[in-house]
């Protein structure tokens, strides 16, 4: 690995591709919006969440001046995970009633839930497009040659997704079991995070600041795997997951959360699981 000096001079960001993005994103999520109404299933959110993030991580990278073969890496890296994340959410919309979240946001706004869910779906869309402007930077990029950096990035990047899909097929495959209805999944990952999916999806957004290491402003895509970090455990991820998750399991879920952590995996508390 020979990579051309850094201090070369960086190409200028496209701002007008960011800010087409940006107008294209806040469309998508106003027909979303309209959907949720006629359906009655705000989870599509979701969906349209993660599909438009890779949308404009390909875009990006195709429409860049960086150095093409990084480009491809990139693009490729969030296009493919897009793709995983946005087929899994469309298949669980699709084939299931309401999440309990949206489910419970539904009930407590009452008559007031489409007014609030406008502005719930424009500060997806916001997000959405903040999360992609890491690949906007990194398909600037003109250093040429591969670093250890950008090897340690892909490790992680097979190691994020590989862990997400794994996380997700266990609880699938939890709920397909009838004898489990109002018990709470503990199997293979489950065991030691009581979110593992939530966990591989933050390491996941790790993946971009490391192909960014020693490249111009590179510090800066630290900004998205640290706003995921808070976002997921202090506000959109855990808190009303686990407050739906208490309220329908209630018992067995409070057990849960004494025996298990939160996010980072770890062992087991025995001392709670042998007090509960």
């Amino acid at each position: 690995m020979h990579p051309r000096a850094s201090h070369e001079r960086t190409p200028p960001v496209n701002w007008t591709l960011a800010l087409v993005s940006l107008v294209a994103t806040c469309v998508l999520m106003a027909v979303m919006w309209l959907r949720q109404r006629r359906t009655g299933n705000a989870g599509i959110v979701d969906v349209a969440w993660a599909g438009s993030i890779g949308v404009m991580a390909v875009l990006f990278c195709a429409l860049g001046d960086g150095w093409e073969p990084r480009r491809i890496l990139v693009g490729a890296l969030g296009g493919l995970w897009s793709a995983r994340l946005t087929w899994h959410l469309f298949v669980r919309v699709s084939g299931e009633a309401e999440d309990g979240r949206y489910a419970e946001m539904r009930r407590s706004y009452g008559e007031r839930f489409d007014r609030f869910m406008v502005l719930f779906f424009a500060i997806q869309a916001l997000l959405a497009w903040l999360l992609a402007l890491p690949f906007l930077h990194l398909a600037a990029q003109s250093a040429e040659g591969w670093r250890v950096w950008d090897v340690l990035a892909v490790v992680l990047w097979i190691t994020s997704i590989a862990g997400e899909a794994v996380a997700d097929r266990q609880l699938a495959a939890w709920r397909t079991n009838p004898s489990n209805k109002g018990k709470t999944c503990r199997a293979g990952l489950w065991r030691y995070s009581r979110h593992p999916n939530y966990f591989f999806e933050w390491l996941h957004w790790c993946v971009y600041p490391l192909l960014a290491v020693g490249l111009p402003w590179g510090w800066t895509l630290w900004v998205a795997p640290l706003a995921m970090l808070v976002l997921v455990t202090k506000v959109t991820g855990i808190p009303p997951t686990e407050a739906q998750s208490v309220r329908s399991r209630g018992d067995d879920y409070r057990r849960y959360q004494r025996e298990t952590n939160a996010f980072f995996p770890g062992p087991v508390n025995t001392s709670a699981e042998a007090n509960s």
